[in-house]
């Protein structure tokens, strides 16, 4: 069987991949099969078995059919993809619950009936994904239109085109049993709403899966301490419902029978109320596998139900083969059948077998899901089965009774009891995040792609089996000594990685300070796609921009002894560079910033004047000391007209003397300001320059004429969507004979003067 659901997994993922190949993936299927069939005639004639030939016949069969499903819905997918780029107007039915999205937009997942420009629409079934405003409605079984710009999707997107609404609006409500759980979902989220922080907005998420009142910083601490699949509607929770209605019957003495159909019954309720989207099917599918091995008798039979369950549903949609989720889904649910069991008794050894068990399920987990984060996800967290143990007893509470408050709602006073007894374990468990999330090495960060996962695919394997130790009396001879050479193996590589990773506390802790030089001035840190830039001068520190994230600021922090910041300069506020803002939060004097445009940004500045900065609006001809260094504020003009916020309004920095080298940073500006900035200030040759804009190609060769600069610093992610740095900006950089130093290249960038001459300092060599 798990070659059955492997095969059919494979087939899916090149036809939803390469759709192009799914009809020729088809005839191959079926031509294999059918050969198949022949040798299994043939053996039958001679009296020969053909029972392992007639799993094969059974492998090309399914694969055949996924590439049949996709092949068969082509048509209407490329159909789809001509209106990419215009504007056109929809008809769907909403066919997910929908979650706000990182750009505020309120998104789900709808199938299309009609498609097109308006008034020209034309019959079209179609999935697609939509983003509207935040507005009620939006429930799945509900009818709307939708009118807004289409995108194409990538490969491998179950969606065929991205829609983001600029008009929408609710035809026909949600009706039947989709609108009786949409109307109990809104009153038990409104009636979670009225309770205290922090278990308020994560209630709902825990017992319906509905996450859009949960912050976005709990959401964060969630995924980094590994508990965020409490809020997925994942497997957890359905198993959760299971086994409270599964023990319920049994104590009211009901046979197995009773037992397993009421936990059927009951699943299939919580997948109505929770909206039976194919995460949510997916996840339900997989408890029911679990119930029906009790019902069989049969709990070894799990490995075998879960792979015909896999195929199954990848039968019905094919694109689930190349989504993370279905992935992460039947990896953890393959590991708490096959790997728990083995690390339980393993790890009993040494402890009683209750906690090895207890141990056993989320270390099952998160060793066997941990490479597959690692294909798309920058970070593996470390403390993800601690937090899960903590979390542990209070989950079940929530998820139950949080769902007895929602299906109470006829009965106010019950449901708010209800609702009020289902906050404590929420509460329970959005501090364990909150708390878990914050300790030193809770997550490591890896570059997310197939080597990282490679790298922890063998350090998973190596941890299993150094934990599993089978004892060489249960095997053969010759199988007993190479056991034994790949446990001293697996012991091996976990020594080196326990060394590497005692090397890096170190160098991040006591040890930070020791590989910087003492005679740097200015430090670019590297951050990713963003800035923050530090500038030394005496005893006094400036940091120009925070970057998208407050740990590699930190960490840059740590590894230079920076402990408080004198002068923090925000030159705008886009994300990549406030967005870390909490890694100096609480630790700055005086900060500037740029121009004020969402409410967000005056929050942030609060924030600040809350920890003791004291905080005040740049503008050209401020100008100060840091140190022995004088600075000065070039650009924004006060109250400009032609760039009143944003990336052409970013905060232009020099600084000068007191051993920091002549330097102008440009924030973000763009070719425009540029040129206004030649005109409207005093600009002289600069022996360092922060090329504006993460080295965009919207530059201004005059400027960098003007400035000669003898060093370029490019501040960039080293896997950016936007081609930072642009190859004609590092052209025209080349051509003022500036040295380009770039952060994804060489890592963090240090600059010194040691008797008038620049001295660079890098953690890489440049490629």
């Amino acid at each position: 069987m798990l070659t059955l659901a492997a095969s059919a997994w494979a087939s899916a993922l090149v036809c939803v991949l390469w759709p192009s190949s799914a009809w020729w993936v088809g005839l191959g299927c079926a031509l294999g099969g059918l050969l198949t069939l022949g040798g299994v005639e043939v053996r039958r004639r001679r009296g020969r078995s053909g029972s392992h030939l007639g799993l094969v016949v059974l492998v090309f069969a399914v694969m055949a059919a996924m590439a049949v499903t996709v092949g068969l819905s082509m048509p209407a997918r490329e159909q789809a993809v001509d209106s990419a780029g215009r504007v056109v107007e929809i008809t769907a039915i909403v066919s997910s619950s929908a979650a706000v999205g990182q750009d505020g937009r309120l998104w789900f997942d709808a199938q299309a009936s009609s498609i097109g420009p308006r008034g020209e629409e034309r019959s079209l079934s179609v999935p697609l994904r939509v983003g509207v405003e935040p507005a009620d409605g939006f429930d799945l079984g509900a009818e709307v239109r939708v009118v807004g710009e289409a995108a194409a999707t990538d490969a491998g997107e179950r969606s065929a085109l991205m829609l983001y609404a600029t008009e929408a609006e609710v035809v026909h409500p949600a009706a039947g049993v989709f609108g009786v759980a949409a109307g109990a979902r809104h009153t038990f989220i409104e009636r979670s709403s009225r309770l205290p922080e922090p278990g308020d907005g994560l209630l709902p998420g825990l017992a319906v899966g509905d996450t859009r009142a949960v912050s976005t910083e709990l959401n964060d601490d969630m995924r980094i301490s590994g508990l965020s699949h409490l809020t997925a509607v994942s497997g957890a929770n359905c198993a959760i419902v299971v086994g409270a209605l599964f023990w319920l019957t049994a104590v009211c003495g009901g046979g197995r029978g009773m037992r397993v159909g009421l936990s059927l019954a009951g699943l299939a309720g919580f997948v109505v109320l929770v909206t039976p989207e194919p995460s949510v099917i997916r996840a339900g599918v997989m408890a029911a596998v679990g119930m029906l091995t009790v019902l069989l008798g049969r709990p070894s039979a799990g490995a075998g139900m879960l792979s015909l369950c896999a195929t199954g549903i990848l039968l019905a949609d094919p694109w689930l083969a190349a989504t993370p989720g279905f992935a992460l889904s039947v990896v953890a649910s393959g590991a708490l059948i096959l790997l728990a069991p083995p690390l339980a008794r393993g790890m009993s050894r040494g402890m009683p077998h209750p906690v090895a068990l207890a141990v056993a399920v989320p270390l099952a987990a998160q060793l066997a899901c941990g490479p597959i984060i690692a294909l798309f996800a920058p970070q593996q967290s470390l403390i993800g089965v601690a937090a899960n143990l903590i979390a542990a007893p209070a989950a079940p509470l929530a998820t139950v009774i949080g769902l007895l408050a929602c299906v109470s709602a006829p009965l106010p006073a019950l449901a708010d009891l209800l609702a009020s007894s289902a906050w404590l374990p929420a509460a329970w468990i959005a501090t364990t995040a909150a708390t878990t999330a914050r300790l030193p090495g809770a997550q490591v960060l890896v570059p997310a792609g197939p080597g990282s996962a490679l790298l922890v695919a063998v350090v998973s394997a190596a941890v299993a089996i150094v934990l599993i130790r089978a004892p060489a009396r249960d095997l053969g001879p010759s199988i007993a000594r190479a056991s034994v050479w790949v446990r001293r193996g697996a012991a091996a590589i976990l020594v080196v990685v326990l060394s590497l990773a005692g090397s890096r506390v170190l160098l991040d802790g006591p040890l930070a300070t020791a590989t910087a030089p003492e005679g740097w001035a200015i430090a670019v840190c590297d951050v990713g796609q963003g800035d923050a830039v530090l500038v030394r001068s005496a005893t006094e520190v400036a940091l120009i921009d925070v970057g998208p994230d407050p740990e590699p600021l930190s960490a840059c922090l740590r590894s230079l002894g920076i402990e408080r910041i004198d002068l923090l300069v925000l030159t705008h506020f886009d994300l990549d560079h406030v967005g870390g803002i909490g890694a100096v939060q609480g630790r700055v004097s005086a900060a500037l910033h740029g121009p004020v445009a969402e409410e967000s940004d005056r929050r942030l500045l609060e924030d600040l004047v809350a920890g003791g900065a004291r905080v005040d609006e740049a503008s050209a001809g401020q100008h100060g000391m840091l140190g022995e260094a004088a600075w000065r504020v070039l650009w924004p003009l006060r109250k400009s007209v032609a760039f009143p916020e944003g990336n052409d309004a970013s905060v232009v920095m020099e600084f000068d003397g007191g051993g920091v080298p002549r330097s102008i940073f440009l924030g973000d500006l763009s070719a425009a300001p540029q040129r206004m900035l030649q005109r409207s200030a005093r600009l002289t040759p600069y022996a360092v320059v922060k090329v504006a804009h993460h080295g965009s190609a919207d530059q201004e060769p005059g400027l960098y004429e003007m400035i000669q600069p003898r060093v370029a610093l490019f501040s960039v992610g080293a896997d950016n969507d936007y081609g930072h740095p642009r190859s004609e900006t590092l052209d025209l950089l080349a051509a003022t004979g500036a040295h380009v130093l770039r952060t994804d290249e060489q890592g963090r960038v240090l600059l010194g003067l040691r008797d008038g001459e620049l001295q660079v300092w890098t953690e890489q060599v440049g490629r």
